[in-house]
């Protein structure tokens, strides 16, 4: 698998642009390596054009959003209905409760590393306002790729001389983000 993410990258890379803009879109609805990864090699190659790389990432993610969103409501609903079949009742707790508080959903699993194809998806299956959706899309998707663009061209230079422990860093904010959610949800209950 590692091997065939690797192979993804590296194509989507030997496309430039265009590939940054396939990749953020495809990766919205199907599972590819995120865009980042590119838009962080584009960012420390060119931080003149970061802000540009940031747009097209963030216009393509919400277009692939889109195709996302198309696909659940088209296709989807069978498919939660026979995940939920033995308990209809917990799938009409689940619409309710997206229903509520399905931009905020969609904006978290657009700003974090959140699988967003999920929550495309799970939006049109859920039948979520297009506009709602759509905004809260566009502000999670552009406010992740502009703040990674952002921080590139303010630390770039610094970043690429201290890369393993930025990636080490990361990956443990990462890591406490999701004890801490866990945590949050405990408590709730």
């Amino acid at each position: 698998m590692h091997e065939i993410f690797t192979n993804m990258n590296n194509y989507f890379q030997s496309l430039g642009v265009l590939g940054l803009a396939l990749n953020s879109c495809i990766e919205s609805f199907f599972l590819v390596p995120p865009p980042d990864f590119l838009l962080i090699a584009m960012d420390l190659a060119k931080p003149e054009k970061a802000l540009y790389y940031a747009t097209i990432c963030s216009f393509a993610s919400v277009i692939g959003g889109l195709i996302g969103y198309l696909i659940g409501l088209i296709g989807g609903r069978p498919v939660f209905n026979w995940i939920f079949r033995k308990n209809p009742e917990q799938f009409e707790k689940v619409e309710q409760m997206y229903n509520k508080y399905g931009s905020v959903a969609v904006f978290f699993a657009g700003f974090t590393p959140i699988p967003y194809k999920v929550f495309t998806i799970a939006s049109g299956v859920l039948n979520m306002n297009w506009w709602k959706f759509t905004i809260a899309s566009f502000f999670g998707r552009a406010g992740r790729f502009f703040i990674v663009s952002i921080v590139l061209i303010l630390f770039g230079e610094w970043i690429k001389q201290y890369l393993e422990i930025v990636i080490i860093v990361v990956s443990i904010i990462i890591i406490l983000f999701f004890v801490a959610l866990y945590y949050i949800n405990k408590a709730k209950k």
